[in-house]
């Protein structure tokens, strides 16, 4: 992220456009491979370039991040040539928009408002949180904590989805998706990087994850980027059991880029009795709670 760039190793545009070259194959876009050895995974500078209708010397300069307005044309070319999906092509155009431009520092103040957090209470027994974009966790209902096993043990101030994912050994056993969560948890942060590198806290939650998990490491250096999902989820949870949940993500207006998480199910069926057990679980109850929803389903 924030260090790539620090190193020189060019902007968040330079950074995306050399991990989509690594992954098209010449044989992929009709070029001939030829009988000698490559010494570049995928795509070469100038077969890009060609592909893409640009000189060897302009794309070059992009990669590099000496290049800061690249046109609307020049970056539909390149999408293109490097077959992105709608989503990474949306991205390529959101990396050109910001390349030439500092993020201005945010006043990003933790608190979340006190309708906000009424709000989180008249959604009960709906798992509800809010979400800065730099995925730490501001204010959630108490289902919402129970939910997500082992994140009551974590002080306030360090409660995050992407270092619960990589740092808390409950969650690879309740996420149902665990690869696709974390794909797609790291891929939203790898958007912001690229296009708002600046952004208050960032920095310091890649360095962290850096130096304490080699998987994220290896996440990281894909460079994939995700939308915000929405969908079905299924949890393996240590109190109640299996239980599979809707859920949303949603901007909040007047918030510096914080959004509200809701997972929910159908009044009457098991998943929703779950979610009455986890919205007002305690230590004395957890285990008889547990075992008559488990009848219920069965």
């Amino acid at each position: 992220m924030a260090r790539e760039q620090r190193n020189g190793d060019g902007s968040g545009l330079g950074i995306f456009l050399r991990s989509r070259r690594s992954r098209v194959r010449p044989e992929d876009v009709g070029l001939a491979t030829g009988s000698g050895l490559r010494r570049t995974p995928g795509l070469r500078r100038e077969e890009l370039a060609t592909l893409a209708g640009v000189s060897v010397d302009y794309y070059a300069r992009l990669e590099r991040g000496q290049e800061t307005n690249p046109s609307p044309a020049v970056v539909d070319a390149l999408a293109r040539a490097l077959r992105l999906d709608a989503h990474e092509h949306q991205h390529l155009r959101d990396l050109a928009e910001h390349v030439d431009r500092r993020s201005a520092p945010e006043s990003s103040a933790p608190s979340v408002r006190p309708d906000i957090k009424l709000m989180l209470e008249s959604l009960r027994p709906n798992p509800a949180y809010v979400i800065s974009r730099t995925m730490d966790i501001l204010a959630g209902n108490p289902g919402s904590v129970r939910l997500f096993a082992g994140t009551e043990d974590w002080p306030a101030e360090r409660r995050n989805a992407l270092r619960y994912l990589f740092l808390d050994p409950h969650a690879p056993k309740l996420f149902a998706d665990w690869d696709e969560q974390v794909r797609t948890c790291v891929g939203r942060i790898r958007a912001l990087a690229g296009t708002e590198p600046d952004t208050p806290g960032l920095a310091p939650l890649i360095d962290e994850l850096t130096r304490e998990s080699p998987e994220f490491v290896h996440r990281w250096t894909d460079y994939d980027v995700q939308p915000y999902p929405r969908g079905e989820k299924t949890f393996h949870h240590p109190e109640v059991g299996d239980l599979t949940l809707g859920y949303q993500s949603m901007q909040l207006d007047g918030t510096p880029g914080h959004r509200l998480v809701v997972f929910f199910a159908e009044p009457g069926t098991p998943d929703h009795g779950k979610l009455l057990l986890l919205d007002g679980l305690d230590s004395a109850a957890t285990e008889p709670a547990a075992e008559h929803a488990e009848e219920k389903q069965g």
